[in-house]
């Protein structure tokens, strides 16, 4: 049995702009007793499902500004805290966290809803996990919504992760709301409080902390798992796309999003979101209305 802690219901209390129901599973193949939670909004029947993946150290949170646009245009949406991460548990120990733990948590998790037909909407390690999946379920994924992500395929050393890596791993006692409020200046503070609601205290970072040591020094499975995916998309991908960039990301800005234009078959020209920094999803309402229409799937 791995070890974890619960973060008491009472630290979500009053998160803005926030109702959603949670849901939660505990019985997954090889995460028995482990607790997970997602966020299922809209008509359960619904044929479009909008799988929306957090990245670090985000969780659902991070997508409620998106999240009504996808109901409004007649979907389901699928939101999960990835384990270690806002509802779900949290294993205390930094070696449980993996990129195969958490890869094959969502491919568990994908397998027990039975969701078909999704538009992925990733974007940090939402999008390092991400964009593995449909490699090995290219049934259920029809479109992608990819935002300030990539692939992991070799260690990242570049002064802007360097920075973001330090602000996280160094400090004894990791402020997270003062960390959110560095990286999206825009945020008030009711909101930085709420992103960092999870966390009450160190006991409960240690999936945050490890998320920074993987970009720095990533497994050989990673490495492959991610090299396949780059030619899946470079080669097999035939769904629509649809990319969004936060302009002020030094991190997975521009640059990075740029070649993953190039690398993504069929991705047509980016959003450019001139006020967005690493979470573009603070400026969510918008890219999602600019997705669906380019989907066509407005009006429903």
């Amino acid at each position: 049995m791995i070890e974890a802690l619960r973060t008491p219901e009472a630290a979500f209390s009053g998160l803005p702009d926030y109702p959603f129901e949670p849901h939660y599973v505990d019985d997954l193949k090889g995460y028995e007793g482990l607790r997970g939670h997602y966020l299922d909004e809209g008509d359960r029947e619904a044929k479009d499902v909008f799988l929306c993946l957090h990245g670090e150290p985000a969780w659902s949170f991070l997508y409620r500004k998106m999240i009504p646009e996808f109901v409004r245009a007649g979907g389901r949406v699928i939101a999960p805290d990835l384990l270690g991460f806002g509802k779900s548990d949290k294993p205390v120990e930094e070696s449980c966290y993996t990129f195969d733990f958490h890869r094959n948590y969502l491919i568990r998790l994908i397998e027990r809803l039975e969701l078909t037909n999704i538009t992925l909407v990733c974007q940090d390690w939402g999008g390092l996990l991400g964009l593995t999946l449909p490699q090995d379920m290219r049934a259920r994924f029809s479109r992608l919504l990819i935002m300030n992500t990539g692939l992991l395929v070799e260690p990242v050393s570049s002064p802007a992760f360097v920075s973001w890596k330090n602000d996280i791993v160094e400090p004894e006692e990791l402020a997270l709301d003062t960390f959110f409020k560095k990286y999206a200046p825009s945020l008030t503070d009711r909101e930085t409080k709420a992103y960092a609601a999870p966390f009450p205290d160190s006991r409960y970072q240690a999936g945050v902390r490890k998320f920074p040591k993987i970009v720095a020094n990533p497994d050989q499975n990673c490495i492959d798992t991610s090299n396949r995916a780059f030619s899946f998309w470079s080669n097999e991908w035939e769904g629509q796309s649809f990319m969004a960039i936060g302009m002020k990301d030094e991190m997975l800005g521009p640059g990075i999003m740029r070649f993953m234009q190039g690398v993504i078959k069929g991705c047509p020209e980016p959003m450019e979101v001139a006020e967005a920094g690493h979470f573009v999803q603070e400026f969510g309402q918008a890219v999602a209305q600019a997705a669906l229409s380019h989907f066509g799937m407005t009006g429903k």
